[in-house]
Parts: C-alpha cells; sequence; structure tokens
C-alpha cells in the first residue's frame, strides 16, 4: 500500500475546507438559539442551529433501506437483518475479492463497550451461505488487539468456519497504511495515518458496530465505529508510542470534520453497516456506560441511514451528529429520514430512551456559533461598514 498522500485527497481536503468556511460562515448568522441564551434561557436540544443551505447541499434522491429485526438471540438477528437487505448488499459483494469485518473494541477487558462474538457469528452465517472468497476480522483497538481477539472468544472463529477461511487480523501490527489530512485544534493541515486494509478497493468491509452513548460525538455507531477504527497507533512491543487516533480529540467542531474527511476517504470500500442493538450502552460511553436491553439488530448498505435509524431507536435526535449529517450532505449516503424505508420492524416498536453522556450539554456546543475565533478580517459589519477597507 503507498504509504505518500494521494493526489485524490488533496482535492477532497480542498472540497471539504471549502465546506468548513461556509460552515462557519452559517454559524456567524443569529438564530433563536443564541437569542435565548443571551436571554440566559436554556438552548432548545433540537434541529442544528447553524443550520444549512440547501442550495450549497443539493439533497440525495437516491433512497436506502435499512432492516430492523428483534428478538432474544443476538447472532439470529443479526443474520436476519443482513437476509433482509441481502439484495442490496449482493450488488457490489460480488464484485469483492474477500470480506473485512470490522468490530469494535474501543475496550479489550469490557465485554459491554465491544463487539460480541455472537455478532460475528451472524455474520458469517449470512456469507457462509452467500460469499465463497476468504474473511478478515480485522481491528486498530484502542487497546491491544489481540488482547480483545482473546478475551472476547473471537479465537474460536477461524475453526468454526474452516470454509471462509477466517482470520484475525490487528491492523495496528499488519501496520500498513495510506494517509490522508485532518485539521489540528489550532486549525492547522496534520496528516493521519489509516489502516490500508481497510481502504483496500477489493475488500468488502463490514462495520460489525453496537448502540453506545458516547462522550464526545454523541453515539457511536457504524460511521464512528469506522473512522475512529482506521487511525492506527504503535504496534505491540514498539518503543515509540504514537497514536493516530488522538489527533481526532482536537475540539467540538475538528471532531466531527475530521469525522468526515476520513469517511469519504473509507467510504470507496464501505459494503454493510450491522449494528448489534442486543445489548446497547448509555451514559458515560463509550467504555464504561450501563446495559440497556433493546434486543434488536439494524443492517443496511447504507452507512448513513443505518445510523440515523440507530439513533433514533436509542431516542436520540439524529441532528445532534454533526459528522452523519455531514456524511448525508457530502451524499456518502441518505439522511433524509423521508427517503429511509425501515423494514422488518418499526422504530416506535423498539424505541428506547438512553440516557445521554454527562458531558452531552457540552458535546451539542459544536452546533452554536464559533466564538472561540476572532472576528473575521475584511468583513463588512452593521456598525461599522467594511473591515480594513
Amino acid at each position: 500500500m503507498a504509504k505518500r498522500l494521494p493526489r485524490r485527497n488533496l482535492f477532497q481536503l480542498a472540497g471539504a475546507a471549502a465546506l468548513l468556511r461556509r460552515s462557519v460562515a452559517a454559524q456567524q448568522a443569529p438564530n433563536p438559539e443564541q437569542a435565548a441564551a443571551a436571554a440566559g434561557q436554556a438552548p432548545r436540544r433540537g434541529p442544528m442551529m447553524s443550520g444549512g443551505n440547501p442550495e450549497l447541499f443539493p439533497e440525495l434522491e437516491r433512497r436506502a433501506t435499512v432492516a430492523l429485526t428483534q428478538g432474544n438471540d443476538r447472532r439470529k438477528n443479526i443474520y436476519n437483518a443482513l437476509m433482509a437487505v441481502d439484495t442490496d448488499l449482493q450488488t457490489v459483494l460480488k464484485t469483492r475479492k474477500y470480506v473485512v469485518i470490522k468490530p469494535n473494541f474501543v475496550n479489550t477487558v469490557n465485554q459491554l463497550a465491544a463487539s460480541h462474538a455472537d455478532a460475528m457469528r451472524g455474520i458469517l452465517d449470512y456469507l457462509s451461505e452467500r460469499f465463497k472468497g476468504p474473511v478478515v476480522i480485522a481491528e486498530s483497538s484502542a487497546g491491544n488487539t489481540q488482547q480483545g481477539f482473546e478475551n472476547f472468544k473471537y479465537t474460536a472463529l477461524p475453526a468454526e468456519y474452516k470454509r471462509q477461511q477466517v482470520q484475525l487480523i490487528d491492523l495496528n501490527k499488519e501496520a500498513k497504511f495510506e494517509r490522508i489530512t485532518l485539521l489540528d485544534q489550532d486549525l492547522h493541515i496534520v496528516p493521519v495515518r489509516l489502516a490500508a486494509r481497510l481502504l483496500d478497493p477489493d475488500a468488502f468491509v463490514i462495520s460489525a458496530a453496537m448502540l453506545k452513548t458516547h462522550n464526545t460525538a454523541i453515539a457511536s455507531l457504524s460511521i464512528k465505529n469506522m473512522v475512529l477504527g482506521a487511525p492506527l497507533h504503535y504496534a505491540p512491543g514498539e518503543s515509540n508510542r504514537w497514536n493516530e487516533k488522538r489527533k481526532y480529540h482536537v475540539g467540538l467542531r475538528q471532531t466531527h470534520y475530521n469525522m468526515l474527511l476520513t469517511a469519504q476517504r473509507l467510504a470507496t470500500s464501505w459494503g454493510a453497516s450491522v449494528i448489534d442493538g442486543y445489548e446497547g450502552m448509555e451514559g458515560n460511553g463509550p467504555n464504561s456506560g450501563t446495559p440497556v436491553p433493546s434486543r434488536l439488530a439494524l443492517a443496511s448498505a447504507d452507512f448513513v441511514a443505518t445510523d440515523r435509524i440507530a439513533a433514533q431507536c436509542m431516542g436520540i435526535d439524529p441532528e445532534w451528529m454533526g459528522y452523519v449529517k455531514y456524511c448525508g450532505a457530502l451524499h456518502l449516503g441518505q439522511f433524509d429520514e423521508k427517503k429511509i424505508d425501515v423494514i422488518g420492524g418499526k422504530v416506535a416498536d423498539v424505541k428506547k430512551a438512553y440516557r445521554m453522556h454527562p458531558d452531552i450539554d457540552r458535546e451539542l456546543k459544536w452546533q452554536g456559533p464559533m466564538t472561540e475565533l476572532p472576528f473575521n478580517l475584511g468583513w463588512v459589519t452593521p456598525q461599522h461598514g467594511p473591515v480594513n477597507g
């Protein structure tokens, strides 16, 4: 895999930078939430405060289908959800040489915070009937990935699915990467190394995510699982302790924006979004929250649509999740609820109001005015006319 910054990423960065400039400009405009804050009233937790210009972001016309299943068998829930959208998945699956399943190991000790082996079995059951190529389960854990494979009993899977030639791969140890460019806390560009296997055009990448609240991004779902799983860190035993994941935790707005940039680069290899909601996490997610027995699963070929519906199942306003809405605005998937067909079950029948992270009020400030920046030189102000004019 190449380690040089691909030329196409420079164009992606330029386009994304333009998006940021438009977003900052939009955030300067007065709105009812700012007026309420000035009057000493609490802002409403509703639609995005900064809004968006429909002329700048034309709607995505393509419809999306999200399967929603519920039952008392985690493995069966996931299998049934994938079967429900099989026609959508086969279009791309049959063109790929192998499958990469990307679990969520933000924690390698606490099972509630990590993808369950039975979730992998549900996916592998589906693939065993419909795909003849090999399957890789690959993760760049925040900790020691191999420790996660062992603690969560993933090591039993290769023997159970011999025909699928299942391999367990620590992406940090594999150490193959491509670079993209993000923004740091000072809005300067910085390079970040992403796992090359998750960018492989020959791979059909399945995000095996969970229903979890999050301490920065509101909720951790399928897109979050991919974009924060792709950045690498030092391999086990390596003396130089570097960590690219830290480059995403640089500010409320930059986090959402950097996740968008990463999603843009990863999206060409995305095949299926699978969310295991058998036992979700509320409160102090994504590591130390408490369980919620939602007993559901979701699957789709559209990651944005899946995350929107998953958020609704958790009682979360999808508008709160900036990175998901940004991905929808740039047509990485369908964010418009009116153009998403939910099959197999109804959100209203499974919806539970998850308790949010204690920092939710601070997390939502990404929606408000960007007061941390000084005034913009050269702008015309009503009071003073042209600045530096």
